[in-house]
């Protein structure tokens, strides 16, 4: 006569619905062997049949409990193992209608000037984008009533803070916390009061360049420039250098890039001028070494504020700055 332990041995070793109820027939089926001992009970003397027939209701009623809760946890296994073979995020987005994003053309050319000036030993430096009066100007030896403090050049807040005209402030931070010798640039944008065309625009990108160390001169800056046009072009470009003036700069010069769109024979672009304004600089006036707390006679530096937006027009052929700034995502998706 089979018993509990062997009742529970054939349930247990049930791994599958279908083997499970393989074993429910094996014992409950009309010729299980618990339905089998059922038949026994004719043959039996009266006095025993009310106690064998409980024995056998009894391994009954315990071999449908233990069918039932071993199915119960082979539904759930396999409840699990067929939302794991088939699971959907349904709040992910759908595939057939995803578009692979694009970087701006500004984010692609200034991680290349990143690697340029980083492979030159320049470190990146940062600054607030809203600024004082101090940093903006008086240290960068602007006097105060030179006309890129007014109101037709600078925004100012409530406050008379000021949203940077350039990211030469972040120059000035830089000398009054680092010790020299340093190289550093500073991408960022900057604020301007300005009437926007082609070629400008009220908020626009600059990355500053700044070189300070001892017996340092324009050779070294011109061959900085020269040689960064030349990568960000990737090809030789004609550059021309003017003398210029600049109040945190002296002697100071702006380069110039021959047009690429008319290839200077002039166009709306360059203002029919054939050359496009680039980067202005110069070597670090001494007043802003003093300012700044360093002596003159002892460091020397050059400084750069590359116009960075006009060095993608160029590179991609863009001929309206505004193009930029639009948000239209077919500039985006061309690169």
């Amino acid at each position: 006569m089979i018993d509990s332990a062997q009742i529970a041995a054939v349930i247990e070793a049930a791994e599958s619905l279908a083997a499970l109820e393989e074993a429910r027939v094996r014992l409950l089926g009309k010729k299980g062997e618990i339905s089998s001992l059922m038949k026994e009970i004719g043959a039996m003397a009266p006095a025993d049949r009310a106690t064998f027939g409980q024995k056998v209701n009894a391994l009954r009623d315990e071999a449908q409990s233990r069918l039932d809760a071993r199915k119960a946890i082979l539904e759930t296994r396999a409840e699990e193992e067929r939302l794991a073979a088939g699971w959907i995020d349904v709040t992910a987005p759908n595939p057939a209608s995803r578009h692979i994003g694009r970087f701006h053309p500004i984010t692609l050319l200034l991680e290349e000037v990143i690697d340029h000036f980083t492979g030159l030993g320049f470190s990146v430096a940062s600054g607030p984008e809203i600024e004082d009066e101090f940093h903006n100007f008086d240290a960068l030896n602007i006097p105060k009533d030179h006309p890129a403090r007014d109101v037709w050049d600078t925004f100012y807040t409530t406050e008379r803070e000021i949203p940077r005209t350039h990211t030469s402030s972040v120059q000035i931070r830089t000398l009054m916390s680092q010790k020299p010798p340093l190289r550093i640039i500073a991408p960022g944008r900057v604020f301007r009061n300005e009437t926007i065309d082609a070629t400008h625009h009220a908020s626009f990108n600059q990355v500053e360049g700044l070189l300070v160390d001892k017996h340092v001169s324009v050779a070294h800056l011109k061959h900085t420039l020269e040689t960064l046009v030349a990568k960000i072009m990737g090809r030789p470009v004609p550059v021309r250098f003017r003398p210029a003036f600049y109040p945190f700069v002296e002697p100071g010069l702006d380069l110039d890039a021959q047009c690429v769109f008319c290839e200077g024979r002039g166009c709306s672009v360059c203002k029919h001028q054939g050359w496009i304004e680039l980067i202005p600089g110069g070597l670090v006036h001494p007043r802003v070494f003093e300012f700044c707390g360093l002596d003159p006679h002892e460091w020397q530096g050059f400084a750069f504020g590359m116009g960075f937006d006009r060095m993608v027009m160029m590179r991609y052929g863009i001929d309206d700055i505004r193009r930029l700034y639009d948000g239209k995502l077919q500039l985006v998706r061309q690169f």
